[in-house]
Parts: C-alpha cells; structure tokens; sequence
C-alpha cells in the first residue's frame, strides 16, 4: 500500500510517499518528496493512506536540515524506478557536497557520459522523484546560472542559499 503524509517548509508543504512494503529501521522508505506545484511532482492518489508516524525519521531529517543543524540525509529510500542513465544521474547527485555545486557539463563527465548528453543529464535530472534529499538543486549551468528546477527556481536558490549560511527563512 501507498502511505504519504505531508511536513511544512520553508519550501511550502512537501508530500512525502512510500511503500508499506518498504519498511526499514522503524520508517517507511521514501520513494517520493515533492512540493507544491512541482513540475511532475507526486500528488496524493485514491487508495492511498496517510501515515504521518511512518516517515517520522525523514520529518526529523527534513526539519533538522531545514535548521541548518543537518547536511546530510540517512533516510531511507526505496530502489527507485528510473532508467539505468537516470539512475547513474541520480547517484552522482547524492555525491555533490553539501554547500557545493556542479554543472550539468560536470555531471555527464562524471558518469562517462559525452559533453552531447549533457541536455540527457539535465532530463534525467528533472525526472529526480526525491527533491532536497537527491540534491538536484546542487547542479547550475555552466555560466554559474541557476537553471531548471522542477520545483522552481525561487526554490532552488533558497536552498542554495541555506546551504551556504545564508538561512532558509
């Protein structure tokens, strides 16, 4: 079964969604965090159950991040689904240091991947189901340019911002 709950964030509310199926350590394992108006952002569905206690510890993550008391996430993920290219994108994104960026030129080096894949990486990117904790927000353009972000922009330089002591409030 499908089980969701929703936070409060400097970002607006985030939907978090898991898979019953998918416990570990106490929690549900994340396989979704969208917020509102995401371009291809998760929406809560007929026949899901809302279970605010099953993702207690991606709250206390999300919150203590959101404080700037947190850098990283130990949350539980699930698999995911996704492409093996999308996949590969996605692990390299949970390997850009806190307060750091790349460009997107960057990341297609990084997977092997030609200077002509880096629009295949900005999609792959953009197909991220896990924003914040997968920090697609990290990548820019090659200009240092803020570029695409599902959640929008506004969003992604606050969290750049947070991330460089700057606050997210």
């Amino acid at each position: 079964m499908t089980l969701y709950t929703t936070i409060d964030s400097p970002l607006g509310e985030l939907l978090l969604v898991g898979e019953e199926s998918a416990t570990a350590r106490g929690g549900t394992a994340l396989a979704s965090l969208s917020v509102p108006d995401q371009k291809g952002g998760a929406t809560v569905q007929d026949g899901w159950k809302r279970d605010d206690g099953a993702f207690g510890t991606s709250a206390a993550e999300l919150s203590a991040y959101f404080e700037g008391s947190r850098a990283g996430f130990g949350i539980e993920r699930t698999a995911g689904r996704g492409t093996d290219f999308q996949r590969r994108v996605w692990q390299e994104l949970e390997a850009i240091p806190y307060g750091t960026t790349l460009s997107y030129g960057e990341i297609a080096a990084r997977i092997g991947a030609s200077r002509m894949a880096v629009r295949s990486v900005g999609t792959a990117i953009g197909a991220n189901p896990l924003l914040v904790v997968r920090p697609c927000h990290r990548v820019i353009g090659a200009s240092g340019a803020l570029t695409g972000y599902a959640g929008g922009l506004e969003r992604k330089q606050l969290l750049l911002d947070l991330e460089n002591g700057h606050g997210a409030a």
